[in-house]
């Protein structure tokens, strides 16, 4: 492993990097305008299910197959079947464009058009960091991004908002280390009251994220 190669890396996955991942709730807004997640409790829980039965996993598989040379074509047109609205498959194509176009400007080396998660996983190729760690950043990336958007919309208190991010930790770590072990074709779904907040969110009147 090279501390350059996860410098990188860090880079690529911090609030910084200009893929737009502050507009984005993954369907949160909607379930904290339901009043399904009203504090730091019901926030842990939510996200503990999308990571471990939902989109967490999923894109965690589907790093790890990109990066080990899986066809991104093919793993594009899986991601956009397995969006279960026209949100979350913008969410994730839209910043996976901006991700790959940032990439290839900063790095000098074209990166193809995809989904967030097949594009980390692609630009991956070229560090020496194994899937899981690469998979676990990602993760953390991702729930970190809607835990900052719950501390400003529930809103949550920036301690109880890093408590619970800091409670995922573990979730985190085992969902990544048991996506090395699975393909594409073990992918599942059972985070159906985030896909049902999603798909709601297209019909908010009144909304601040674009999904």
């Amino acid at each position: 492993m090279s501390d350059g190669d996860l410098l990188k890396l860090t880079q690529w996955l911090s609030p910084a990097f200009p893929v737009g991942g502050f507009a984005y709730s993954h369907g949160l807004e909607a379930a904290i305008a339901a009043g399904d997640v009203a504090d730091a409790g019901a926030l842990q829980a939510w996200l503990s299910d999308v990571i471990a039965l939902g989109a967490g996993r999923s894109d965690a598989i589907l790093l790890v197959a990109t990066q080990r040379g899986g066809d991104v074509a093919e793993l594009t047109d899986l991601t956009a079947a397995l969006a279960a609205s026209r949100e979350r498959w913008e969410e994730a194509l839209s910043q996976g464009r901006a991700f790959a176009d940032t990439v290839a400007a900063v790095t000098g080396q074209a990166q193809p058009e995809a989904p967030l998660a097949i594009a980390v996983g692609h630009a991956a190729r070229m560090l020496d960091l194994a899937p899981a760690q690469v998979a676990a950043l990602y993760l953390h990336a991702f729930a970190s991004n809607l835990v900052s958007g719950a501390v400003r919309f529930i809103p949550l208190g920036q301690t109880e908002g890093q408590a619970a991010l800091a409670a995922l930790h573990p979730l985190i770590e085992r969902v990544a280390a048991e996506a090395v072990d699975l393909g594409p074709d073990a992918i599942t779904n059972a985070a159906l009251g985030a896909d049902l907040a999603a798909m709601a969110h297209e019909t908010l009147d009144v909304r601040i994220f674009k999904t």
